[in-house]
């Protein structure tokens, strides 16, 4: 019966060392250093045994995006795994979410590392406020921006205009003391799939961001690429990339629904 399972396991770790190398030769061919790239594997809908058997090949970067997922995860998986959190559409709806990636961070989840999606200064607030009654150190996020152009609600995901980012910023560093800005993020169009279009317009967000604030380049992350599009997105400058199903397979998010 365990048979599926390793053999899973197994396909999940050759995967990812295809994953790292190809990472690491798109990094070379665009003279970006590939130590600089930290790979997300997106584990959502996936069981903790195949995440461990990633963890055990060497991987300590994981990703999720739903709260009770990650909190009944997190329990049974090593210290030492930093985990991304990422605002799924279907989380964003309930106003007591935010609320709930605190607690993630108060000790459901200690190892959470950053929070990728702060798209606008209401969640910054709650996210603000949630980490300051912890006691803890100051959560690491990104600022989400829609790229693509599509209006937010006729989409799956969110992000702020670029119009709008430097300003989302500011507020951040200026009035969220408990957040700490680390970079930006996009998802791309509604599809997923990215353009090269989808990646400039993140690079000049940057531009602005970290020439208005005196910023260096290297202090602002872009989280931009998955698995259809990581090697473009790092010849561009991406410097966190979120590939899951090339890693673990197509989601299952028929289980997702039944848990």
């Amino acid at each position: 019966m365990a048979a599926p399972a390793v053999e899973g396991a197994a396909v999940a770790v050759t995967a990812l060392r295809s994953v790292l190398l190809r990472v690491r030769q798109a990094a070379e061919r665009s003279g970006h250093r590939p130590e600089r790239i930290r790979v997300v594997g997106v584990s959502k809908t996936k069981p903790v045994s195949l995440i461990r058997q990633v963890y055990d090949a060497g991987h300590r970067c994981f990703g999720e995006n739903y709260v009770q997922e990650i909190i009944d995860k997190a329990p049974q998986l090593p210290e030492d795994i930093k985990v991304a959190f990422y605002w799924a559409f279907a989380d964003q709806q309930s106003e007591n979410a935010s609320g709930y990636v605190a607690f993630c961070y108060a000790g459901g989840v200690p190892n959470l590392d950053i929070f990728e999606g702060v798209d606008n200064e209401k969640i910054a607030n709650h996210l603000d406020r949630g980490v300051a009654n912890l006691g803890r150190s100051p959560l690491k996020v990104f600022v989400q921006v829609n790229t693509s152009g599509e209006a937010c609600e006729q989409m799956s995901k969110s992000g702020i205009d670029p119009s709008g980012c430097l300003g989302l910023v500011e507020y951040v560093k200026l009035h969220c003391p408990n957040l700490a800005f680390s970079g930006l993020m996009t998802i791309g169009n509604p599809d997923y799939s990215s353009t090269p279009e989808n990646f400039r317009t993140l690079l000049n967000c940057r531009l602005e961001v970290c020439k208005a604030l005196g910023m260096a380049e290297d202090q602002c992350e872009l989280s931009m690429g998955m698995s259809g599009d990581f090697e473009q997105a790092i010849e561009m400058g991406s410097t966190n990339v979120r590939v899951g199903s090339t890693i673990f397979g197509p989601r299952d998010y028929a289980k997702k629904q039944q848990n």
